[in-house]
């Protein structure tokens, strides 16, 4: 197949890539823009393992053609950690020990990332229905749903708000 030349806005920054039509935005985000935080489980839009954000909105990276994504903001958990600081949400997975292998974990962020500014007060049962998205085959979920609900709290109190993912 032809390789077409696009241009993605990834984390604030342009990358002008070739890709092939059928190219996964997942896959692209890793091998064409060296941005390898983004996770390629099962490749069926299950484990919610790729999730990015376009413009704002958790999206299945593998599930996305790269050359649909240009004129659109994709944000990837590179950007998630400012300056080195980990995200509010990011430092109450690690407070709440809500990751062990961390495959699932980018996943997981950018999905609440997402989640924590639609839904400022969320309750166990509206985390797990969102969680439910993500599998993690290390923790059994009861400490993400903690580290969530932190997070959560922390936000409305303004707690590391100079921290918070585009």
């Amino acid at each position: 197949m032809d390789r077409q030349p696009i241009r993605l806005h990834v984390n604030g920054q342009d990358f002008d890539i070739q890709v092939a039509p059928r190219k996964l935005l997942s896959d692209a985000l890793r091998e064409d823009c060296r941005l390898t935080g983004t996770h390629v489980g099962c490749e069926h839009g299950v484990c919610g393992a790729c999730t990015v954000l376009v413009d704002g909105r958790a999206t299945r990276s593998c599930l996305t053609f790269a050359v649909q994504m240009q004129g659109h903001e994709i944000a990837t958990v590179e950007s998630v950690a400012v300056d080195g600081h980990l995200s509010v949400l990011q430092q109450a997975l690690h407070e709440e020990h809500g990751l062990q292998c961390g495959f699932c974990t980018p996943g997981i962020v950018m999905t609440f990332e997402a989640f924590l500014r639609e839904q400022p007060d969320p309750s166990d049962e509206q985390i797990r229905e969102v969680l439910s998205g993500n599998l993690c085959r290390c923790t059994g979920y009861h400490n993400i749903v903690a580290a969530v609900r932190k997070a959560a709290r922390r936000l409305r109190e303004g707690e590391g708000v100079d921290h918070v993912a585009p």
